[in-house]
């Protein structure tokens, strides 16, 4: 049976109206991805447009804060028919921020998650905290069955001091706490691979700047966006490439991607 190449794309638009405004539509349809996740859409059920429910050539699913209007939300875009579609992982203190779309195809199953940032205040890093262990229990549940995990999105904290400009001023800042980062070395211990790093070890790139001080300009940024995959996705060879496009605008993040051949 010959191999399927399969292109996702991962994007913290930070506004799908303020992004549908610019160059979204034009940016999309250059990237010519197969499967698109969005995150932090600040949408609502009702604001959405017809074209942001009917890209051309691609099924649309999304999920929407319940507790908070313009706040989070999530959305993905499939040129590949899923088998299911669900929203959440069932805990509703979790899940009512609609941050979770998880997908599920034959050969592997897609989670786009827009992490919960700390920096708000101490509950919201507890709230962070919390929702990383919920999530990968879930996670974990799905392994235990047999399933190949793709896990996408903004995961709000950067890994290591590799993936930000400034490691040392941000030390105590939430994203790059030593309790958040602790998190993201158990995630590998489980057995999730950072694609990117897993192909790039020692390449400097960022998904995220600051929209002060000339952030972007000066490339002051931070990388927090990723696509994980469970091991057995490695082993199998599925992966063969990933990549940051520095070179699209129209958010304070730019798009990463993964390429698989399956």
């Amino acid at each position: 049976m010959p191999k399927q190449t399969i292109k996702l794309i991962s994007w913290n638009v930070n506004g799908y109206r303020a992004v549908m405004k610019k160059t979204f539509l034009t940016s999309i349809g250059s990237l010519d991805a197969d499967i698109v996740g969005l995150q932090e859409t600040k949408l609502q059920e009702d604001q959405l447009t017809r074209t942001m429910k009917a890209i051309d050539g691609y099924e649309a699913s999304f999920s929407f804060s319940t507790v908070k209007k313009g706040y989070s939300g999530v959305a993905v875009y499939s040129r590949l028919t899923p088998r299911a579609v669900r929203h959440g992982i069932g805990k509703p203190r979790l899940d009512e921020e609609g941050r979770i779309v998880e997908l599920e195809f034959d050969a592997f199953t897609l989670f786009n998650v827009y992490f919960p940032n700390g920096q708000a205040s101490d509950a919201r890093l507890r709230y962070k905290l919390d929702f990383y262990q919920a999530f990968f229990d879930y996670a974990e549940g799905l392994r235990k069955q047999g399933k190949s995990l793709i896990i996408t999105g903004d995961f709000n904290t950067a890994h290591n001091e590799i993936d930000l400009k400034h490691p040392g001023p941000n030390a105590k800042r939430s994203g790059f706490l030593p309790i958040e980062r602790e998190w993201l070395d158990h995630i590998v211990e489980m057995g999730y691979v950072d694609t990117f790093r897993h192909l790039y070890p020692d390449t400097v790139k960022y998904s995220w700047w600051s929209y002060r001080f000339n952030a972007r300009k000066n490339n002051a940024g931070w990388r927090i966006d990723y696509f994980f995959v469970s091991d057995d996705i490695i082993r199998q060879g599925w992966v063969k490439d990933a990549f940051i496009d520095n070179d699209i605008f129209g958010s304070d993040h730019c798009p990463v991607g993964l390429i698989l051949k399956i």
